[in-house]
């Protein structure tokens, strides 16, 4: 059973016995939520069924030096699968968020992480939310969490109020004194797609 982190909270990526992890699985989930059907005055079904338009969450990853995402080619999403260094992939775009589990993996081999990077960023937006008329509302039970071959290293589930925002910052990995931590963010922001909310890294 992995640890259960809390927003803001930091943990070392290194286990029990002090051995640094070193290839993971990042996965990101989340949950279409309940709605009421209009007109009908009781819960419905979940988003996919009735006149509710699916939420297209896109997970994606902004590889950054000395803090900061300095090219396109460093961002890691559905369209832009594995990175360069081929130490971090993409395993591809759920469109919907139904079913248990990640919905979306990002793998990531830190031990072969080239220097230059120092911080690995892991977001996710929803895909045309501005013309869809979407935001975080209507999402659930989102998380993220840190895997090994192992098992669950740890998790943080997102419990803030996201109603309004079209984007979110999930968390970061980043080098510390020669080693790798976890930072539990959970940010929401208004950015309409990925391209405005890289802006925020530059």
């Amino acid at each position: 059973m992995g640890v259960n982190l809390q927003k803001g909270q930091k943990v070392s990526l290194k286990k029990a016995d002090g051995h640094a992890l070193t290839r993971i699985c990042v996965g990101l989930g989340w949950d279409p939520a309940v709605q009421e059907k209009k007109g009908g005055g009781f819960l419905g079904s979940l988003f996919g069924g009735g006149s509710t338009q699916d939420v297209d969450c896109d997970a994606s990853v902004f590889v950054c030096r000395g803090g900061h995402l300095t090219s396109v080619e460093d961002i890691v999403y559905f369209g832009n699968l594995t990175h360069a260094s081929g130490a971090i992939r993409h395993t591809g775009d759920n469109l919907t968020g139904d079913g248990e589990g990640d919905d979306e993996q990002i793998l990531v081999d830190l031990a072969n992480v080239p220097d230059m990077y120092d911080k690995l960023i892991f977001v996710v937006n929803i895909y045309d939310a501005v013309k869809r008329k979407q935001d975080f509302g209507m999402i659930a039970n989102a998380f993220i969490r840190i895997c090994d071959d192992s098992g669950e290293f740890c998790r943080y589930s997102l419990t803030d109020s996201y109603a309004g925002m079209t984007a979110l910052i999930f968390g970061e990995i980043y080098r510390y004194n020669g080693e790798w931590k976890f930072n539990a963010i959970g940010q929401g922001t208004k950015d309409g797609g990925l391209r405005e909310l890289a802006k925020k890294f530059q």
